[in-house]
């Protein structure tokens, strides 16, 4: 009853408005969420580790990508906090450091000198990725939620199918035989794409055209 009482639906990707269709059959306009790009830019020269970002809880999946990096040998830097930190600890091989949480400024400096920034949630959108991108982060993503949206397979990041280690490690070993084809100046353009100038802009013609809607239905 209170979705029938809803005038106009926003959703923060595509991914979400296929949600509201299901659920309420209602169309969604898409405004994507803002993202500080201004606070990352690449750093040269870049380093050898590996590195994601997350909130250290179960559905962020950060247990498989420890895992597969512990199976590949390869650096892997894990920032961020919460419940799985202890576990994740534990698992952690040799060549993976956990760093708890990061202040901004050290986050931006660690995101510029990353080989590849690493993501095996599905979210509905997912800033994380966008902010590596920002600082010129190719991104090594699970290929399904918003995530699809924001990176392009081939130009800017590549997907895995499965949220499996096998599925990962592959995707890594993919990753470093491409590698050379990533392009900074193309990932930051690509990040620009969802800054907050380009969401308030939007945002504002999105709330124009459900005025406008409101209005003509009124007469």
């Amino acid at each position: 009853a209170a979705a029938d009482r809803v005038d106009y639906f926003i959703a923060i990707s595509r991914w979400v408005a296929g949600r509201v269709w299901r659920a309420y059959r209602r169309e969604a306009e898409v405004v994507y969420p803002p993202v500080e790009v201004e606070r990352f830019h690449p750093i040269e020269p870049r380093e050898t580790y590996y590195i994601t970002v997350s909130r250290l809880v179960p559905y962020k999946r950060v247990d498989l990508i420890v895992e597969a990096f512990n199976r590949l040998g390869r650096p892997l830097l894990v920032v961020g906090e919460g419940p799985e930190y202890d576990r994740l600890a534990e698992r952690a091989g040799p060549s993976v450091r956990l760093l708890g949480r990061v202040a901004q400024d050290d986050l931006a400096g660690l995101l510029g000198k990353a080989r590849a920034f690493v993501y095996a949630a599905e979210e509905d959108f997912g800033i994380a990725p966008v902010e590596a991108m920002a600082a010129g982060c190719p991104v090594i993503a699970y290929g399904r939620g918003g995530v699809r949206e924001t990176v392009v397979e081939g130009k800017t990041g590549l997907f895995f199918a499965e949220q499996t280690v096998g599925a990962l490690v592959e995707a890594v070993m993919r990753f470093e035989a491409e590698a050379h084809s990533f392009r900074v100046t193309t990932l930051r353009r690509r990040a620009e794409r969802f800054s907050r100038e380009r969401f308030l802009w939007a945002f504002q013609r999105a709330v124009e055209r459900a005025w406008e809607r409101f209005e003509r239905e009124r007469r």
